[in-house]
């Protein structure tokens, strides 16, 4: 077995390390040496670097708008980020929402949600965890009743990680009460003004 890396690759991780030289902001890759926080804004300012250069959505399919890297150079990217003190990304619309858009999304909403993510004009959060059931998703306890082409959810959620900068969130909710636990779950992309 031969572990060693490919001319390729040693290309990208070259190429990797003068893309963060040149463009991670050195108060962002500062904060992050020290342990501090971002913020919204430090983050939304990562991601359009990174959207900009076409390297925010590593894992995404190229008809989607992503690099459609290997695992190889994904963890070359990762490893060169690191060292370079560079933000994580921001996970929640690119890598927990958008695959399940591109696995089960129609068009019409795959073409309306995925640019949206990449561009950063909708900042998501996860809706999953209630108080009294935790992370046991067969206790969810909200509920979502269809009313036309809408839907009214009652109920709550915790442990919402950045939910305070988001403006959407996916969630997890009991739309049928006559099926056993595991059932009758649907997943509700919600904007949190509503």
């Amino acid at each position: 077995m031969d572990l060693s890396y490919s001319d390729e690759e040693r290309a990208f991780r070259e190429e990797v390390r003068a893309f963060l030289d040149e463009k991670l902001p050195k108060e962002l890759s500062e904060k992050i040496r020290k342990g501090e926080e971002l913020g919204k804004e430090g983050q939304e300012r990562w991601h359009a670097i990174l959207n900009e250069k076409g390297w925010l959505a590593p894992n995404w399919p190229k008809e989607f708008g992503g690099a459609e890297w290997n695992a190889v150079q994904r963890h070359i990217f990762e490893e060169e980020a690191a060292a370079a003190h560079a933000p994580r990304i921001v996970p929640f619309g690119l890598s927990m929402l958008a695959p399940v858009l591109q696995k089960f999304g129609s068009k019409e909403q795959q073409d309306y949600w995925l640019p949206r993510i990449l561009s950063g004009e909708d900042w998501w959060c996860q809706g999953y965890s209630e108080p009294g059931a935790g992370s046991d998703l067969a206790s969810l306890k909200t509920t979502a009743v269809r009313d036309g082409d809408h839907y009214i959810v009652n109920g709550q959620k915790t442990w919402t990680t950045l939910g305070q900068h988001a403006n959407m969130i996916f969630c997890l909710v009991r739309t049928d009460k006559d099926v056993k636990q595991q059932e009758g779950i649907s997943f509700l992309l919600i904007d949190m003004d509503t």
